[in-house]
């Protein structure tokens, strides 16, 4: 074989190895796309499955604080009722006897009554007086221990939630707008004023 011969056949077999790295390379580059797409489309999914996780995380820690403030709400809604139902339990304790003490007003205004006349109290049997007062001290503290308590003392100032002034009694710069004199006395039950006291007031001469 002549070197052109050998020259000839080494170009064919040179153009035939350049043909295969091109197909080789078509074939790997066909291959790398083909991957590439794959990858993108799971990459998609991914980020789709994420994003709704993502949303029902957000859903459910919605519902999850609207639970707890219902919940609080509720919560609190029940202390106030319970609070609410163990006052008026308490008050509907503390007045049951109301009615049964404004009935007793009127004797215990008889007693005082008798006690503001002195002189004509001072001439009885001081045996008798001494009786009469300790029934009247007795029926009291009974009374007083259920929260009855006097309303009205003579120098302090008229207040018109618990005195009733009937008349104004001319008086000292000092004593203006001040209890001269009870006429009637009132009575508060625990923090209720259930008779105000009627008085004579101080005005300025």
């Amino acid at each position: 074989m002549t070197d052109t011969e050998y020259e000839e056949k080494d170009e064919k077999i040179g153009n035939m190895d350049s043909q295969g790295e091109a197909l080789d390379t078509e074939a790997t580059d066909t291959y790398i796309d083909d991957v590439q797409f794959e990858s993108e489309d799971e990459s998609e999914n991914i980020a789709g499955t994420l994003k709704k996780l993502r949303e029902k995380l957000r859903t459910c820690e919605q519902e999850k604080k609207d639970n707890l403030d219902g919940w609080q709400r509720m919560r609190a809604d029940f202390a106030n009722a319970r609070k609410d139902e163990e006052t008026r339990r308490g008050d509907m304790i503390k007045f049951a006897s109301e009615g049964l003490v404004e009935d007793m007003l009127p004797v215990l205004d008889s007693f005082s009554m008798a006690f503001a006349n002195k002189e004509a109290w001072e001439k009885v049997d001081a045996s008798w007086r001494k009786g009469v007062e300790y029934i009247y001290s007795q029926m009291f503290s009974v009374l007083e221990a259920r929260g009855l308590s006097e309303i009205g003392v003579v120098g302090e100032k008229i207040d018109p939630r618990i005195h009733i002034a009937m008349e104004g009694i001319p008086t000292d710069e000092n004593k203006v707008d001040t209890v001269v004199e009870i006429v009637q006395k009132g009575y508060r039950l625990h923090s209720k004023v259930i008779r105000p006291a009627k008085v004579k007031a101080g005005v300025q001469k």
